[in-house]
């Protein structure tokens, strides 16, 4: 079964990819405990640095993704829609007289967010569909995408 589908890839969509996988990472996780524990020093101890430490470290990694989100939509290359087909083999992503292709065994992992599916066809590396893109065709290429991969592959959520 083919399936073909575009998207549009802007700032909002850019950030939450962003934020999804800035937070799933170790370095993520580990600048929101160190940020937490900041906040929690100052409750025990009541020393006002700690508090304005701990804040700073938990709002400057979603401020900065956001402002790096705002700067890569103005990329060129997410100006014009993306074209993606998928089928057996694997993925094709189109945009004018450009196409790339990536193999369903190459494929690192398929995440979800609230906002979108994620394709990851590397480490970091990712195909974005956003769901509002999507729209009818979201759950044939969750379909497609859990029956090319493996399950351990695999964390979407409707």
């Amino acid at each position: 079964m083919e399936l073909e589908f575009d998207v549009r890839i802007d700032a909002g969509v850019l950030y939450d990819y962003m934020l999804r996988h800035t937070y799933s990472s170790g370095a993520g996780i580990l600048g929101s405990a160190v940020g937490a524990l900041g906040v929690v020093a100052f409750f025990l101890s009541g020393y006002p640095l700690y508090l304005i430490l701990g804040l700073l470290i938990l709002l400057y990694q979603p401020a900065a993704l956001y402002l790096r989100a705002k700067r890569q939509a103005l990329n060129p290359v997410f100006k014009q829609p993306l074209h993606y087909r998928m089928d057996q083999e694997g993925v094709f992503v189109s945009q004018g007289e450009t196409e790339q292709f990536q193999r369903w065994a190459d494929m690192y992992k398929a995440v979800s967010t609230g906002r979108s599916l994620i394709l990851y066809t590397s480490k970091v590396n990712a195909c974005i569909f956003p769901r509002k893109d999507l729209g009818e065709k979201q759950a044939d290429v969750i379909a497609a995408i859990s029956r090319h991969m493996a399950p351990e592959k695999v964390q979407i959520r409707m």
